[in-house]
Formats: C-alpha cells, structure tokens, sequence
C-alpha cells in the first residue's frame, strides 16, 4: 500500500558562521534557482523581514543575515563601512556553498549595503533590487525632526515608543495602523545594542553611491513609496535616471510597506525576478 503526504513547509537553517573575526547569524531558506539575499534596515533583525519571506515564492532560496550588532550577531570590535560589510556578505555565501550569482535586495540602510555589493561584485550579483533607500549622505533628506528620532535605537527597544512616532516616521498604511508596528517589531527577537546602532549610523554617513551609480550594470528593480517621510520619492527618481538598467516602481505607501504590505510588494519583486535573463 502507498501512502502520500502533503509537501512540507520550506525548512529554515540557522548558523553563527565566523567570517572576518565577526560571528554573523544567518538564516537560510533553501529553494532553487538563484538565491535572493535580503538586506534589512538599521537596526533590525533578520526577524523584522518574515512577512516579507511568507510572501516569495516558497521554492526560492532566501538568504537572510544580522549584521554585527544587531540581532543575534555580537557587535564589532571596531566601526566599518559598506565595503567591508559587503566582503562579509561574500564570504559568508561562500560559506554557504553558495558561489554562483545571486539577487540582492536592499531595504532603506540595507539598500546602501545591497547597492555596494553590486559594485564591489558584479560577477556575483545578477540583479539588484532597492527598496525605501537612497544614495547615502549625498541624497535628499527628509525632515530633522525626523532623522533626529533615527539616531538612536529606542524604537526597537521600546516597542510602545515605535507605536507612537509610527505615522510620523513611516507613513504610508502605518498612519491609520500604528500598531502595526508594534506587532512588527515584536518579532524581533533580539534587539540587538546601542554600540552595534551607532557602528551602523558611522558607516551611513561616511558612504554615497551618487558617483558610482552609473556604474553599476545590474538590472535593477527600485521600490519606492510617495508617502515615505524618511527617504523623499525624489531620490527614487534620482536613481532611475543615474542607473542605466532600472525599472521603478512607484506605491501609495510609505517607509516600510515592503513588510507591513508584503502581500503587494512581493508579487512586485517575483514577476521582475521571473523576467530577468
């Protein structure tokens, strides 16, 4: 007699891998074809993004990762850059076993870090996709009053504080959901620490890829809301005009739709995924 049984849910690994004298911890859906690599906004976890992976397709590889300091990966002996962030990355699919091409997406800060890896390995990056990010300190900046609230990590700490700035920061559905955000950040696990925040504010605002753009040959997919306080849509438009192989995609949201309104965005990011070469 046969018996048959429903196809399990996708199994995610999770690993503490040394690379570069940093413990990194990364988590690993296993799929096929090229694997997409996820980098977050400062300050989160790798947690923060799991309505997003509920989203993409399940059979796709998504690569996930705390960079030091945040979340369950211990900070850095000493501040870095976007550079040396994007060895890291290198090293740790390496480690992987993961040595052909891959997609990156970037979300906010973790645009910046997608954006340097595609010019730092363009043999290893087929496609990039940026999302709520800018060009760096050389971008056009929104509010003070609203980076002032950026420049430490109690929203993440304070999850009933990260309700109450909510609309003002975020915008988009968040205005009339704030505490959304609350749920949101409950799933971040560990919060990660003030020096590991500060490493990543110093590595912000020492980088721009205003320059470089022009350089950078990946298909590129940009995502970008026109009620986002923190990242003006004029800076999307700037990137569309100074990346020779971008598509842009314009959205009724805000900062962080990508993860408040997955069930949108992801179809967004697979149909430009499914057509590339």
């Amino acid at each position: 007699m046969t018996t048959t049984s429903e196809p399990s849910e996708p199994i995610a690994e999770e690993h503490l891998l040394p690379v570069l004298g940093q413990q990194i911890r990364v988590q690993v859906r296993w799929g096929h074809g090229v694997p997409l690599v996820l980098c977050n906004g400062i300050g989160a976890s790798l947690e923060v993004l799991d309505p997003l992976v509920a989203q993409l397709d399940p059979a796709t590889t998504v690569v996930r990762f705390d960079v030091p300091g945040t979340g369950g990966s211990p900070n850095s002996p000493l501040p870095y850059g976007f550079p040396y962030l994007a060895v890291v990355v290198r090293l740790v699919l390496r480690k992987l076993g993961i040595r052909g091409k891959v997609d990156v997406l970037g979300l906010s800060w973790g645009g910046a870090l997608a954006q340097q890896y595609a010019f730092q390995y363009p043999r290893g990056c087929r496609a990039l996709i940026l999302v709520s990010t800018g060009t760096g300190v050389v971008m056009v900046p929104g509010r003070p009053t609203l980076l002032l609230k950026m420049l430490t990590p109690r929203r993440f700490l304070d999850h009933h504080y990260a309700a109450r700035i909510a609309a003002e920061l975020y915008g988009g559905n968040v205005r009339d959901h704030s505490e959304v955000i609350e749920r949101l950040l409950d799933r971040q696990l560990m919060a990660g620490s003030r020096i590991g925040y500060l490493h990543q504010l110093l590595a912000g605002s020492v980088w721009t890829s205003l320059f470089a753009l022009p350089l950078i040959r990946q298909p590129t997919l940009i995502v970008a809301g026109t009620d986002d306080p923190i990242i003006p849509i004029v800076n999307a438009r700037i990137m569309h005009r100074l990346l020779p192989h971008s598509t842009l995609h314009l959205h009724g949201g805000g900062h962080v739709d990508l993860i408040t309104n997955a069930a949108e965005l992801a179809p967004v990011i697979e149909t430009f995924r499914k057509e590339l070469p």
